[in-house]
């Protein structure tokens, strides 16, 4: 794994299911990526009480999905994630700017031997593997980067670079690099520096594979 200077990798989160920062709360389950971004920006401009609160949900119904995918079908994404378990928490997130902005969601949940336990869904019922299923505590971001840069579909035709430029990886076979710059973001209300580590990673991918087609 290449680091870069600034993040702290070591960083572990002391909780999964200990939430001190209300919005956080709020956010931590919804599934659609667009009423998330609502929520944010409601949020910061002190608003959040005008937002319709069926919007505040952490899943809505099949009348208001089809009612977003009508503004845009940028608004369908996330919002057919499978349910959650019971106690699960999405602690990082994949998004793709692919016409219906599909997401990637990473969960963590209670496992039975008391231990921490991991698993990745998308809205396709996609088999995924991770390299750690589970862990005694939560991870570092070190750990969660692995998770994503390990983690794949189970497809022998999915490309190298695991979950975080898998995608990036597969759609540059039909065209320019630059373009795809951002068409894979990761974010995670719990590791904060998880962005800024895969910016680094998406400008190194670019200028490497710029490279290649030279």
């Amino acid at each position: 794994m290449k680091t870069y200077s600034g993040i702290r990798y070591t960083f572990r989160v002391s909780s999964y299911w200990e939430e001190t920062v209300p919005l956080h709360s709020i956010l931590r389950n919804v599934k659609g990526e667009n009423r998330r971004r609502m929520i944010l920006d409601y949020a910061a401009r002190g608003r959040l009480e005008d937002l319709d609160e069926n919007l505040l949900k952490d899943e809505v119904d099949e009348s208001t999905r089809q009612n977003l995918g009508r503004i845009h079908p940028s608004f369908l994404g996330g919002e057919y994630l499978p349910d959650y378990f019971p106690g699960e928490v999405e602690i990082a997130r994949i998004c793709l700017q692919s016409t219906t902005s599909d997401v990637i969601s990473i969960r963590a949940f209670p496992s039975p031997s008391g231990k921490i336990a991991y698993r990745v869904v998308d809205e396709y019922d996609a088999t995924f593997k991770l390299p750690i299923s589970e862990s005694d505590e939560p991870l570092t971001l070190a750990e969660i980067v692995q998770q994503l840069d390990e983690g794949r579909l189970e497809e022998t035709e999915f490309p190298e670079g695991g979950l975080s430029l898998g995608y990036n990886n597969l759609n540059a076979e039909s065209g320019s690099v630059e373009r795809l710059r951002h068409f894979t973001s990761i974010d995670s209300p719990f590791y904060p520096q998880l962005h800024a580590h895969y910016e680094h990673v998406f400008e190194d991918w670019v200028i490497e594979q710029s490279k290649e087609q030279t």
